[in-house]
């Protein structure tokens, strides 16, 4: 099989550089058409009087006189130029001196030239607006008059196509867009059945889940023309622009169809209609009133598949979700570990990889990564690698790099004293001694006293498999690991020498309670009800009420609850700590020496085991200077215990 070479286009903008540099050279020779006629022949420009002077003195050796202008030589060879005016006497002057003077004709400019001269400004401007006019059309939809043609891109992929092989860890949503493009490929098939083909599919799912790949996909399987465009490529500032396109985008589909029109972000235009304050006539409705009767109106568009994706599928319009418009919404989740093992093993094929990495125990300690999470880490595995100039990725650079994803980069260069030092090993100490001994924590994956990204130090724990729903029991105890490390710091410190470090342990405790109390229903006084706070929005300068669903003396109570809560996680950690003081102090001293301990490590600590660590394995205390933070205290969050990405 031949692969015949298609020719090279020529690129467009040195096309339009050529043109323009065409226009300029045209410009250049016609002001210097007007500079030769004015031209004059060189030499020294003298008055008339001196001209008189010389000839007089008899110094003037020859003359040539023209129309106003006379040009010649002295007795020395000097060459000089003078502009005559009408004088009678001057050829009478010129014959008693001897000088021998000439007659010039006039220059005779022929017809043409005048009308060249005349016409070329005005050729010139017809040229500009030619060009113009000609760009306009043949880029309507970004030329000056064709902002309302549509911006929707024929995706041809040629080099890096994607196809469903490359999409790994969301079966289920491939297989019912697999099902779009079998019917594409082989309409018959369901159609002896009574079979229709979907208008649309509509990907759900966080950001990073790989509905873009997936679309990508489709496109490299259907075989089909394939429209790409954002959604808000539909939305301008003029009233009626975005429908203009969405009429063109179809038109150009039906020239093509059957095909596919994926929408990327289509919550930019397919918002609620009259969620706003006005009439609602504004140009996003207008678009989304457009694109509504484009997919399903009375007009058919057979063969045209609409496929959409959007991690916001609360706020689009109802008209939009139905049946006939969006047949399948298509739940791109995050995955789990079966389909991490394949998402790695799809990314760990493009990079050499040491006889080590098991991919299946990097899946284990990802819960809750996305595929671009996934993508991310391995890829700075394979940076690290190089950064150390190995030549294969070994597993050390995995743990490393998702340390770095999950944590936040080392700030090795942080300078922090010996007493910040001490008191944020005891604070991450307290977290991990509270993980170990009460029921319901996760595991204790690693703990660390190094500054990553905003935080002095992090404790973190890792749930033994894919988790989907929490029970009271979990949250309570996550409720006091979050108290564990300001507990710690005030028996050790006493209150006096608390510092802000637990700010970002506060927020979180008094978030997960209220939403106990107010979402979940884990509360005996307020019931199996969801309630909601009494907060206003603040749109053009006006408070606007949002809810008001929560009496006063509800509102108290809720209060009440959230306290009761926090004020339990509290006795539990302190409860915790009082009675394993020995073990606190052991393991805080052991952070102060190693600054990082594995979950394993911590435990064999608490029991005053020795963890096998050689001197030059071990970090000392001194990696990080003494001296002043170069962070004020109030901004920094600091000790704050590491939480796995949500499910």
């Amino acid at each position: 099989m031949n692969d015949e070479k298609e020719p090279k286009q020529p690129n467009p903008w040195m096309k339009s550089l050529a043109i323009w540099m065409g226009i300029l050279l045209a410009l250049v020779v016609f002001v210097s058409m007007f500079e030769s006629s004015s031209r004059t022949a060189a030499g020294d420009q003298i008055a008339y009087s001196e001209f008189l002077a010389r000839v007089n003195d008899g110094a003037v050796r020859e003359a040539d006189i023209g129309d106003g202008v006379i040009n010649g030589k002295f007795n020395n060879g000097a060459a000089f130029t003078t502009n005559a005016p009408n004088d009678p006497m001057l050829i009478q002057r010129l014959s008693e001196k001897n000088v021998l003077f000439r007659a010039k004709p006039a220059e005779q400019t022929s017809f043409w030239m005048i009308m060249l001269y005349q016409s070329l400004p005005f050729l010139l401007i017809l040229g500009i607006a030619f060009f113009v006019m000609r760009q306009m059309q043949k880029n309507a939809g970004s030329g000056a008059m064709g902002f309302g043609k549509s911006r929707a891109k024929m995706l041809t992929e040629k080099h890096g196509r994607v196809t469903f092989d490359d999409v790994a860890g969301i079966d289920e949503a491939r297989e019912e867009l697999q099902e779009i493009v079998d019917f594409l490929k082989d309409p018959t098939k369901f159609a002896r059945l009574g079979g229709k083909i979907p208008k649309g599919a509509l990907l759900v799912g966080s950001p990073g889940t790989g509905k873009t790949l997936l679309a990508r996909a489709i496109a490299g399987e259907a075989n089909v023309p394939f429209f790409t465009i954002s959604g808000s490529d539909f939305v301008e500032m003029f009233v009626g622009v975005g429908a203009s396109r969405v009429r063109d985008m179809f038109e150009q589909a039906k020239k093509n169809a059957p095909c596919i029109v994926f929408i990327d972000e289509i919550d930019a235009v397919g918002r609620h209609r009259g969620a706003g304050l006005g009439n609602g006539n504004d140009e996003r409705e207008q678009t989304l009133n457009q694109l509504l009767v484009e997919m399903d109106g009375f007009e058919a568009n057979e063969g045209i598949i609409i496929v959409a994706a959007t991690n916001r599928p609360d706020v689009l319009d109802p008209a939009l979700l139905r049946p006939g418009r969006f047949d399948r919404q298509v739940v791109v989740p995050r995955p789990d570990i079966e389909g991490r093992d394949k998402i790695l093993a799809v990314h760990m094929k493009k990079i050499p990889l040491a006889p080590d990495v098991n991919s299946r125990t990097i899946a284990r300690g990802t819960p809750g990564f996305s595929g671009a999470d996934l993508a991310n880490l391995v890829n700075e595995a394979a940076l690290l690698a190089a950064r150390k100039g190995k030549r294969l990725v070994a597993m050390k650079e995995f743990e490393e790099a998702k340390d770095k994803v999950m944590m936040g980069a080392e700030r090795k260069s942080m300078v922090m004293t010996e007493d910040e030092k001490k008191a944020t090993a005891y604070h991450e100490a307290g977290h991990a001694l509270v993980s170990l001994h009460v029921p319901g924590c996760d595991p204790l994956h690693k703990v660390t006293i190094i500054p990553r990204g905003r935080a002095l130090g992090v404790t973190w724990n890792l749930p033994e498999r894919d988790r989907y729903s929490m029970t009271m029991k979990q949250m309570k105890a996550r409720l006091a690991l979050c108290f564990g490390g300001r507990i710690a710091e005030q028996i050790i410190y006493g209150n006096d020498e608390l510092n802000t470090g637990a700010s970002n342990d506060i927020q979180q405790a008094t978030d997960m309670a209220r939403s106990m109390v107010m979402e979940y229903g884990m509360s005996e006084k307020l019931g199996w009800l969801r309630y909601r706070d009494n907060q206003d929005e603040v749109f053009l300068g006006h408070s606007v009420a949002r809810n008001q669903s929560v009496s006063e003396a509800t509102a108290q109570l809720i209060d009440q609850e959230v306290r009761r809560l926090i004020e339990e996680a509290e006795h539990t950690a302190r409860t915790v700590l009082t009675e394993h003081l020995d073990e606190l102090h052991r393991l805080g001293s052991a952070l102060l020496e190693y600054e990082t301990l594995s979950g394993e490590e911590a435990k064999r600590i608490i029991k005053g085991d020795d963890i096998g660590r050689d001197d030059g394995n071990s970090r000392a205390p001194a990696a990080l200077s003494t001296g002043g933070s170069s962070i004020p205290k109030s901004r920094r969050p600091g000790g704050g215990w590491g939480e796995p990405k949500p499910a």
